[in-house]
């Protein structure tokens, strides 16, 4: 079964959401601010992801970040993640084994099979 790592107020999450399930996509979700982003699901997810692509330099929290914060290496920025769950593009929808797909539009999920 996919996974869908989301925010849960977040809008694009909840398209995310009803687009897979108008596809009859069976998914399970996974809230990274209430369920928690641990260091070895960050891991998994930046197996899958480049470190430079999965950090969502428009969100709010970004912005609120000292420039110091922002200045970051690969320690330092997991170290971010991992206090800032916010800080991931969302969704994340974990296709299979090898692929997460990062963020949503309309049509990202038109080739996916339920």
């Amino acid at each position: 079964m996919r996974t869908l790592y989301i925010i849960n107020n977040c809008d694009t999450c909840r398209k995310a959401q009803k687009d897979l399930e108008a596809k009859g996509i069976a998914f399970k979700s996974y809230d990274l601010r209430k369920d928690g982003l641990s260091a070895s699901l960050l891991e998994h997810i930046l197996e899958r992801v480049a470190l430079v692509e999965a950090i969502n330099k428009r969100s709010k929290t970004w912005r609120e970040l000292s420039d110091e914060e922002k200045n970051y290496d690969a320690n330092s920025a997991r170290q971010l993640l991992i206090k800032h769950p916010t800080l991931l593009k969302r969704p994340l929808l974990e296709v299979d084994d090898a692929t997460i797909l990062v963020g949503y539009r309309e049509g990202d999920y038109d080739q996916l099979r339920g």
